[in-house]
């Protein structure tokens, strides 16, 4: 007989007085524990499972900051001088475009076409388009490289 079965044999005997659910108990606790290689196969399934999980999270991640990448070059904040800025925001398929003058803020719908963001301000269309600090005509911008023009004399940049 093995080891392992002589010992099961010599403890059976001393549970036989015991009721059946307690000796079942029992033998169930004496019982070896995982081997090596089932620990080992434990960790490496729970070790796959994690990553799977970080791989889904990363992906999740990559996938919502792309959403979020202006591809226009228009979104964000635009300032001007003595406190001025435009700040234009996605809002449904066009885009929330408020400019801030010393008078205060005033909120427009715009929608991108090719040439830039067109509003109405004012019963005038306007198209807000790329340049840099010379296009705004504008001296205190005029060295910026990266600005939004939105009417002669009137531009806001990033830079």
């Amino acid at each position: 007989m093995r080891p392992n079965a002589e010992k099961f044999m010599k403890n059976l005997t001393k549970f036989a007085s015991l009721p059946p659910i307690a000796a079942v108990v029992l033998l169930g606790a004496c019982s070896p524990g995982p081997g090596a290689d089932e620990i080992a196969a434990s960790q490496a399934s729970e070790s796959a499972a994690m990553s799977i999980t970080a791989a889904e999270a990363a992906s999740q991640a990559v996938a919502e900051a792309m959403t979020s990448v202006d591809a226009t070059g228009y979104v964000g904040k635009w300032t001007g001088p003595e406190g001025t800025s435009l700040t234009i925001t996605p809002a449904g398929s066009g885009y929330e475009v408020v400019i801030t003058n010393l008078d205060g803020p005033r909120t427009f719908t715009g929608m991108l076409e090719g040439d830039g963001v067109h509003i109405t301000r004012d019963a005038a269309p306007l198209v807000i388009h790329k340049g840099d600090g010379q296009a705004t005509g504008m001296k205190w911008l005029a060295d910026k490289h990266d600005c939004l023009v939105v009417a002669a004399n009137e531009g806001f940049c990033k830079d």
